[in-house]
C-alpha cells in the first residue's frame, strides 16, 4: 500500500473546498449536475463515518448572473450585493443536492475576523463540531456581503478560508477542487515541459516561487493562495490536495489514494491549538525587536522591553501583534502592553517600567506561553 493511500485513507475529518470555476457553468450560473455529483461523493464518505465540511464558493457569480450585471464588477459594494443575492440560491441548490441522500446541511458565513476573537472562534468550533455530531454537513462560505478587505484580497476565493477552517477544526485533510490539475514547476500554459508535482513534502521558497496570478477571470484564487493554504495546513498537521474538479469522482479517488493532483504533506511538529490561533489570527500591529530578543523568543523565552526597538500600529493589551526582526516577521504574540506604553518603555530594562509608566503590568512585553513562532 502506497504512503499516499495510507495517509488519505486514514483521514477521518475532511474539509472540501469547491472553487468558483468548478461550481459555475460557462454562462455564470450554477452547475447543478456538478453539485449533485459532489453531494453523492460526500454522502458516500458520510456512510463511511467520515466527517465532512464543505467550503463553497459561487455566491458572487450567481448574483452577477441573477442581477444581469454582464461581467464581474470591480466595485466592492456591487459585488457585496451580488453575494447577498447569490448566497440564498447557492444554499438552496446545495440543500436540494444533499436532500437526495437524506442529509441536512447548515449555512455558516465567515470572515477572517471570525478567527481573530478567541471566544468567537471557540463558539464557532463548538457549533461546527455539534453539527458534525448530528450528521449535518456544514457548508461554509466567506461573508462577502459584509466584509470589505477580504474580497479578492485576504482569503482568496475561499482557499485561505478553507485552510483556516481545516486548521481550527483539526481536520486531517483539506481538498481544494478547482480548474487546475495541481502545482506545476512552471506555468503549463506557457511551458510545454512543465512538470506536475505529485507530492510536496515541504513548502520551501522554491515551491512558493511556483505560485502565480489567478488562472481565471471567474475565480479569485490563484496558485499563490493555494500555497498559502498549504502553509496554514502544515501548521495544523493537516494534509492538503489540489486537484482538478473535472476528474470523474475526484473526491473519492483522492480519498482512495490515487495519484491525482498535488499532495502537500503535513510533516513535523504540530502547534497546539492555542498557538495556531495566535499565528493565524489577524494582528493589530507590529513589535520590532533586535536579534538578541528574536533568538531568545525562538528559544522559548518571553519578550522583554529591552529587546524592543520599534512599535508599529495602534493596539491594546491582549491584542495579537506581529514580531519582526530585520524586516522579517518571525512570529506573533499576545501583548501585555499597549502600543503607547511600549513606545515609552521600548529598549528599557524591566526595573525601569514602573518609574516610566507609574505602574507595571508585567515584567515581559509578551509572555512565552502567548507567543507563536513561524517555522524557518
Amino acid at each position: 500500500m502506497s504512503k499516499r493511500k495510507v495517509i488519505l485513507d486514514n483521514a477521518k475529518k475532511v474539509v472540501i473546498k469547491i472553487g468558483t470555476t468548478s461550481i459555475s457553468n460557462d454562462c455564470g450560473g450554477l452547475n447543478e449536475e456538478f453539485m449533485k455529483h459532489v453531494a453523492s461523493q460526500i454522502a458516500y464518505l458520510h456512510s463511511l463515518e467520515k466527517e465532512v465540511i464543505l467550503v463553497s464558493s459561487g455566491s458572487i457569480g450567481v448574483g452577477i448572473d441573477l442581477m444581469q450585471l454582464g461581467c464581474k464588477p470591480r466595485e466592492i459594494p456591487v459585488r457585496q450585493a451580488a453575494a447577498a443575492v447569490g448566497q440564498n440560491i447557492l444554499m438552496q441548490k446545495w440543500m436540494e443536492a444533499f436532500s437526495t441522500y437524506d442529509l441536512n446541511v447548515a449555512q455558516i458565513l465567515l470572515t477572517y475576523d471570525s478567527f481573530t476573537s478567541r471566544l468567537t472562534y471557540l463558539n464557532l468550533r463548538n457549533s461546527i463540531s455539534t453539527l458534525l455530531e448530528y450528521g449535518v454537513i456544514p457548508i461554509i462560505n466567506e461573508n462577502d456581503s459584509t466584509c470589505v478587505h477580504e474580497i479578492e484580497a485576504t482569503l482568496g476565493d475561499n482557499d485561505r478560508l478553507s485552510a483556516m477552517v481545516a486548521s481550527k477544526m483539526e481536520a486531517d485533510l483539506l481538498i481544494l477542487l478547482s480548474d487546475i490539475d495541481g502545482l506545476y514547476d512552471k506555468n503549463p500554459k506557457r511551458h510545454k515541459d512543465a512538470v506536475l508535482l505529485k507530492t510536496v513534502s515541504e513548502v520551501t521558497p522554491t515551491i512558493e516561487s511556483y505560485g502565480g496570478s489567478p488562472s481565471s477571470t471567474k475565480g479569485t484564487g490563484g496558485m499563490r493562495t493555494k500555497i498559502d493554504a498549504a502553509k496554514i495546513c502544515n501548521i495544523a498537521g493537516c494534509h492538503m490536495v489540489i486537484a482538478n474538479s473535472s476528474i470523474q469522482n475526484a473526491i473519492l479517488k483522492i480519498m482512495e489514494g490515487e495519484e491525482i493532483g498535488t499532495l502537500f504533506l503535513a510533516e513535523g511538529e504540530v502547534h497546539k491549538n492555542r498557538i495556531r490561533w495566535i499565528l493565524l489570527a489577524h494582528s493589530s500591529g507590529t513589535i520590532v525587536v533586535d536579534e538578541g530578543a528574536r533568538d531568545a523568543v525562538r528559544n522559548r523565552m518571553s519578550l522583554l522591553p529591552s529587546g524592543v526597538i520599534g512599535v508599529d500600529g495602534d493596539f491594546d493589551r491582549g491584542d495579537i501583534v506581529k514580531l519582526e526582526c530585520n524586516g522579517q516577521v518571525f512570529g506573533k504574540g499576545i501583548t501585555d502592553y499597549t502600543s503607547d506604553e511600549l513606545q515609552k518603555i521600548k529598549g528599557k530594562h524591566t526595573n525601569m517600567i514602573a518609574n516610566i509608566l507609574g505602574y507595571k503590568n508585567y515584567d515581559n512585553v509578551l509572555n512565552k506561553d502567548n507567543i507563536g513562532i513561524f517555522r524557518e
